[in-house]
């Protein structure tokens, strides 16, 4: 079944891309790589050695479930789904902006809301008794593999790269909602390290006979959420910092461009409080000067040289 809707899903990105191509606008292959890689991915978690011993070993589980509520989500977000949906036709634009642009949208990828339910999920699924319940049934298994591929596409979808989301948040709340999910991440990790009684004894019970004692197993199922997930965290710090140096929004550009224009052209500064104003207004003082006399010793190509053009 998941095996088939990877298939489906790729199926139709692919599409989506060759529709573009095809209307002379190309997709970065960047995006087209990010997918691939989400869908091997996906693959490894759920279809491969590692998804089979992560229902017997509780350091495979969790493994696993950095896959999916970290690595696969990242990889999605890169891939840009939204973006290239929505650019594929005008009537899958109008559907995409409206949704996206809707109360239910915006509210569930607030940091307000994504980063509590990051916490809940992760306590309520490795310090409870779900996982025990998660062993017996296996319908409890699919939902967890569905709540932690949700829970980490909203969470990380309004953080990374220029996914369309109908706002962007600043990039140090980027960082800091990020900074905030390593804070569970922790406490889940050293719990699981440090207690002495075995949360979810079905583990023990279908363990392979190579593999650590029940409560070893639990340790290092601890060790890795804690070290691990807090990695994978420090990974999409440093991708955000990239991206804020990366965007003329870390630095002054911007704001210099703005003064240079208004020392040049001697504008009001209410005017030109961003660079398409000071262009308009570059443009305009050329326009001017184009049709004023000119000095019989200028040449007609000066005069082509100040023609406006953006940089």
């Amino acid at each position: 079944m998941a095996t088939a809707l990877i298939a489906v899903l790729t199926a139709a990105y692919v599409l989506c891309v060759l529709v573009r191509l095809r209307d002379g606008r190309p997709w970065p292959r960047s995006c087209l790589l990010w997918w691939f890689a989400a869908v091997a991915t996906t693959i490894v978690a759920l279809n491969s050695p590692l998804a089979t011993y992560s229902g017997n070993l509780f350091w495979a589980h969790m493994i696993v479930h950095l896959l999916l509520i970290t690595v696969i989500p990242a990889l999605l977000v890169a891939a840009a789904p939204i973006r290239l949906i929505r650019s594929s036709s005008a009537r899958t634009r109008t559907a995409v902006t409206s949704a996206v642009s809707s109360t239910p949208f915006q509210l569930l990828t607030r940091p307000a809301v994504t980063v509590p339910l990051y916490a809940a999920v992760l306590v309520t699924t490795h310090l409870t008794g779900f996982q025990q319940a998660m062993a017996q049934h296996m319908w409890i298994h699919h939902a967890e593999t569905v709540l932690y591929l949700v829970t980490g596409y909203l969470l990380l979808l309004p953080l990374l790269g220029n996914e369309y989301v109908g706002r962007h948040l600043v990039f140090p709340l980027r960082a800091a909602t990020i900074i905030a999910c390593m804070v569970p991440d922790a406490i889940v990790g050293v719990t699981l390290m440090m207690s002495p009684h075995i949360i979810a004894p079905a583990y023990s019970r279908s363990r392979p006979d190579w593999g650590p004692t029940a409560l070893a197993d639990q340790t290092a199922a601890g060790a890795i959420m804690w070290v691990a997930g807090d990695g994978l965290m420090m990974i999409l710090i440093l991708v955000i910092a990239r991206e804020w140096v990366a965007t003329r929004e870390s630095s002054f550009g911007g704001w210099l461009d703005g003064v240079r224009a208004r020392a040049t052209i001697g504008a009001n500064t209410a005017a030109l409080d961003d660079d398409a104003a000071a262009l308009d207004a570059y443009n305009a003082r050329l326009a001017a000067l184009h049709h004023m006399p000119r000095p019989h010793h200028q040449s007609e190509e000066s005069v082509h040289d100040d023609q406006p053009h953006r940089r």
